[in-house]
């Protein structure tokens, strides 16, 4: 019987960013008969305008909150002072399914590229610019991805996605569901520990167990 791990994210969700190794592990770690599924929940929709000072000093006390609880995850905060923040997730969003569409394995690559550009180089992923700089750093086609992040296409998938994400009640990122026989469960997390959702799903994945 095979099961699916949603793992509900968004590339700029900071707190996705101090889970990464620990998803990372918990991917690894999977039986066989567990596939893992990134889905992406799109945080903020596209705007131009900058981000008005409250949300930014909002997002820095995240950032900094993150790192007391969860130690060595690492933040440039010079982002907020060398870019004009939006908050606006939608593009990043759309790179990462442009960065699929290229070629698979490259899903992983782009939203890894995403975070480190924005928490680790003080670059913008709300940039359209900045993406596609991204997007030829990691050896994708540059035209080909100019082209297909500005595509209606793109744009609808990750509406499907984000439609998906609130079927489910998704409220908050990240968030894992354990989908067995058409049944979602709810996977409980924690910032230290990937044992944590690995013997959850190992205890669900047993037969004539759906919760």
């Amino acid at each position: 019987m095979s099961m699916t791990l949603y793992y509900f994210h968004d590339p700029m969700c900071s707190w996705c960013w101090a889970f990464r190794p620990h998803w990372q592990e918990i991917v690894a770690d999977l039986s066989d008969a567990v596939r893992s599924q990134r889905t992406l929940g799109g945080l903020a929709p596209d705007t131009e305008q900058a981000m008005p000072i409250d949300m930014q000093v909002k997002l820095r006390s995240i950032w900094q909150t993150i790192q007391q609880i969860v130690p060595g995850t690492p933040f440039n905060f010079e982002f907020w002072d060398k870019c004009t923040p939006r908050r606006s997730t939608y593009a990043a969003c759309r790179a990462v399914i442009a960065a699929r569409r290229q070629h698979p394995g490259s899903e992983e690559t782009m939203i890894l590229a995403i975070q480190q550009a924005y928490y680790l180089e003080a670059r913008n992923p709300a940039d359209r610019n900045t993406l596609i700089e991204l997007a030829s750093e990691i050896g994708l086609e540059r035209a080909r991805f100019s082209v297909d992040i500005e595509s209606l296409s793109v744009q609808e998938e990750l509406l499907k996605e984000i439609a998906f994400t609130h079927r489910l009640a998704v409220k908050g990122f990240p968030t894992l569901l354990l989908e067995k026989e058409g049944i979602f469960t709810a996977i409980l997390h924690d910032y230290h520990h990937a044992r944590t959702v690995l013997d959850q799903v190992e205890r669900l994945s047993r037969p004539n167990i759906s919760k």
